[in-house]
């Protein structure tokens, strides 16, 4: 047996160095892994040229008479809406809503909603009835062809004539509606070629249903009559105690003059807050915010004069209304004063609108106290003045004592409820 000096020859091995196996590493080290810097982002493109002031000036001419047209058209669209009981509530959403994104941004020019639409729609409405002008003239010629000659030709060929008539509008009508309903379409005779072109494209039936679809989704007519509802249910809820208290002093006793003189002074309290608190609801969306009369008290304060302008305009443009009050109009007719009656109130509600906007823009900062003070000299007498009107309404009015409930600077923009 070997010593455990001995190196058995059978496990001889050529020795390596210690510092060499010190110094080399046990493992190979990776080799360095160089990252290339990222390739610079490209540049954006270039923002487009702004168009010089001739051309935006140019542009601005040319789509205002469209404009005034749109503007004109939601106005006799809201009257007719308010001349229809129930669908009155659209009318008065409108409004609110109208006040409401103008509260919210503090622009005027927000509160006119859909106003190219509107143009679109009556452009519609007008182009149509334009083309059934002659359909109208040749069905009278046609009626009185059969009147002399009964069953004769010439009657004949007059109701062969009005049928081809009604054929050629409808096709005409529809094809103008096809390509956009713009009523510079209804005078282009050559609205079937781009019809036909869209059709041989393909996807003209889905492009034509999603357009319509959008349309009417864009109207908003369920939000604009929960909104009205809302607004009504609020106005209403503030004065009905005031102007029932004022219709008491009717009564043959004592004390009703006590409650008539009690009331006047509650509803001139209420008249001082309700167009802001009004405005409230549909600038937040809140229903309870009607009657957050505190905040409206906060909101004030940062904007006393703006506030002042806008409860002397909606009290002074509900005056003359009135006088449309004294005697009921035709059913078929109705819509002539609600016309006069929303152009009146519209502008009435953009102002209180950006009485609110101007005092949310401040913060939470509170005007000088003279801008305060003299702010609220107005508003005493001129709710003082219009209190004094209405009580007197209920003489001159065709409801009589019912008038003194169709305040109609607050609630629906009709001169009667049941119109």
């Amino acid at each position: 047996m070997a010593q455990p000096t001995e190196v058995d020859p059978r496990f001889s091995f050529r020795a390596v160095p210690v510092l060499e196996t010190a110094d080399a590493p046990l493992v190979a080290e990776p080799a360095p892994i160089t990252v290339e810097p990222a390739e610079p982002p490209p540049e954006a493109l270039p923002a487009a040229p702004k168009a010089d002031f001739p051309t935006r000036l140019f542009w601005a001419i040319v789509r205002f008479p469209e404009w005034l047209f749109g503007v004109a058209v939601l106005m006799v669209g809201l009257a007719a809406l308010a001349a229809i009981p129930v669908l009155n509530f659209l009318s008065l959403g409108y409004l609110l809503e109208a006040g409401g994104r103008v509260a919210r941004t503090g622009r005027l020019r927000d509160g006119l909603i859909g106003v190219r639409l509107a143009a679109r729609l009556g452009g519609i409405v007008v182009g149509t009835w334009l083309f059934l002008l002659p359909v109208r003239f040749v069905a009278n010629l046609a009626h009185s062809a059969d009147i002399i000659d009964p069953g004769g030709s010439r009657a004949a060929a007059w109701r062969f004539g009005l049928f081809a008539l009604i054929v050629v509008t409808f096709l005409h009508v529809a094809l103008a509606c096809a390509n956009g309903g713009r009523l510079r379409y209804f005078f282009w005779p050559f609205n079937f070629v781009s019809v036909l072109l869209r059709l041989f494209r393909g996807g003209w039936y889905a492009e034509a249903r999603d357009a319509v679809w959008n349309t009417v989704v864009s109207l908003r007519l369920p939000y604009y009559f929960w909104l009205g509802f809302r607004g009504f249910v609020g106005a209403l809820a503030w004065l009905v105690i005031p102007v029932s208290m004022l219709a008491m002093g009717r009564i043959n006793n004592p004390a009703a003059g006590l409650v008539a003189f009690l009331g006047a002074v509650l509803l001139g309290f209420v008249l001082m807050y309700l167009p802001f608190l009004q405005m409230r609801l549909a600038q937040t969306n809140r229903f309870w915010a009607v009657f957050e009369w505190l905040s409206v008290r906060r909101e004030f304060r940062k904007a006393p004069w703006a506030h002042a302008l806008a409860f002397i305009i909606t009290l002074l443009f509900a005056l003359p209304l009135y006088l449309l009050k004294i005697e009921v109009v035709p059913r078929e007719a109705a819509w002539i004063p609600s016309l006069v009656f929303v152009v009146f109130i519209f502008p009435a509600r953009l102002l209180t609108g950006w009485a609110l906007g101007r005092a949310k823009r401040r913060g939470e900062r509170s005007r000088h106290w003279f801008f305060r003070w003299t702010g609220r000299l107005v508003f005493i007498p001129a709710a003082a003045f219009y209190v004094l009107i209405v009580f007197f309404t209920q003489y001159t009015s065709w409801n009589g004592l019912w008038s003194l409930y169709e305040q109609h600077a607050f609630l629906v923009p009709v001169p009667f409820f049941g119109m």
